[in-house]
C-alpha cells in the first residue's frame, strides 16, 4: 500500500487509480478516503488519476497526537501533491475535506489546482462567534468531543442517523450504509477525531475562499444537518471569484443514495467542462 512520509514522520496513506489528469478526493470527519471509493472509480473510469488520502490521525494513516490541525492538514497535502508531481489538479473535498481542500488550494496550490468542488463543505467558518452570529454555539462542538471521548463507538452509531438523515421520513439509507461509517469512524485515533472538531468547527476559510481565482462547483444538501447550509455554502458563495452553487433539496450531510447519484453526475460534468 502506498504511503508518504511527512516531515514531521507521520505516514499518510493513500490510494492512486488510473492515469490523466488528477483528481485529488478529501474526506469528512470522522472518515477515510474509503468514503470517495465510488467517486473514484468514476474518476478512474472516465479518464481520470483518481486520488485520495487517509487524513493524519484517520483510517490506515499514523495515528498523530499533535498536527491535527488544518494548517497541517494542508501541508501533509502539500507533500503527497510535491511526492506526485501533480500539476492541473482538480480538488474534491467532503465536509471537514473542503475546507482542506480550500486552505490547500490558497495556500499552497497557487499554479497546481485548476478547479475545486465541495460538497457540505464547513468553510467559511462554523463556530459562532462575534464576526459570525449566525454559526453554531461552541457547546455542539463541546458537546461532540463529549460524546468521542465518553464512547465514540455508541456515538458514531447515533451520529450517522443525523448524517445520512435517517431520522427524515422517506430516508431510504440502508443500515449497512451508516455501518460503513461506524467502521471509519472508529479507524480515527482518539486525540485526531478529538482535535479535529477544533479543526472544522473553529477554522476561519474567509481569507482562503476570497483567494481562490478558479473555479470552484459548492455543492450542498439542503437538509444538512450536520454543516447548516445558511452558514456554510450560502456564505461561501459570495466569497469566491468564479463560484457555481448548487443546492440539492431534502438531501443530507453524507453524500449516499439519490444524493450521491445526482451529485456524482453534477461532479462528472463538472471535471469534464
Amino acid at each position: 500500500m502506498p504511503y508518504l512520509t511527512t516531515a514531521d514522520g507521520a505516514e499518510i496513506f493513500y490510494k492512486d487509480w488510473g492515469t490523466g489528469q488528477p483528481i485529488i478526493f478529501s474526506h469528512g470527519w470522522p472518515l477515510n478516503s474509503d468514503a470517495w471509493d465510488v467517486e473514484m472509480k468514476l474518476a478512474a473510469d472516465n479518464g481520470f488519476r483518481a486520488i485520495a488520502h487517509d487524513r493524519r490521525g484517520h483510517g490506515r494513516s499514523t495515528s498523530t497526537y499533535t498536527g491535527n490541525d488544518m494548517d497541517t492538514y494542508a501541508a501533509d497535502l502539500a507533500a503527497l501533491v510535491d511526492a506526485l508531481n501533480l500539476t492541473d489538479i482538480i480538488l474534491v473535498g467532503h465536509s471537514t475535506g473542503g475546507g482542506e481542500v480550500v486552505r490547500f488550494a490558497a495556500q499552497h496550490g497557487a499554479g497546481r489546482v485548476v478547479k475545486i468542488a465541495t460538497a457540505g463543505a464547513v468553510p467559511p467558518v462554523m463556530v459562532k462567534s462575534d464576526t459570525n452570529p449566525e454559526g453554531t454555539p461552541i457547546e455542539v462542538f463541546d458537546s461532540i468531543r463529549a460524546g468521542v471521548l465518553a464512547d465514540r463507538s455508541q456515538f458514531y452509531q447515533d451520529l450517522s442517523a443525523q448524517f445520512f438523515g435517517t431520522n427524515r421520513e422517506g430516508s431510504t439509507i440502508s443500515q449497512g450504509q451508516r455501518d460503513q461509517f461506524w467502521r471509519q469512524g472508529m479507524q480515527v485515533g482518539l486525540a485526531a477525531a478529538y482535535d479535529c472538531v477544533k479543526a472544522f468547527s473553529e477554522t476561519d476559510f474567509t481569507e482562503d475562499l476570497k483567494a481562490l481565482d478558479v473555479p470552484i462547483f459548492i455543492a450542498q444538501g439542503a437538509d444538512d444537518q450536520i454543516v447548516p447550509i445558511d452558514d456554510a455554502a450560502m456564505k461561501s458563495i459570495n466569497l469566491v471569484k468564479n463560484g457555481t452553487l448548487k443546492v440539492y433539496p431534502g438531501a443530507p450531510h453524507g453524500i449516499a443514495g439519490s444524493y450521491q447519484q445526482e451529485l456524482d453526475k453534477d461532479l462528472l460534468e463538472f471535471w469534464l467542462s
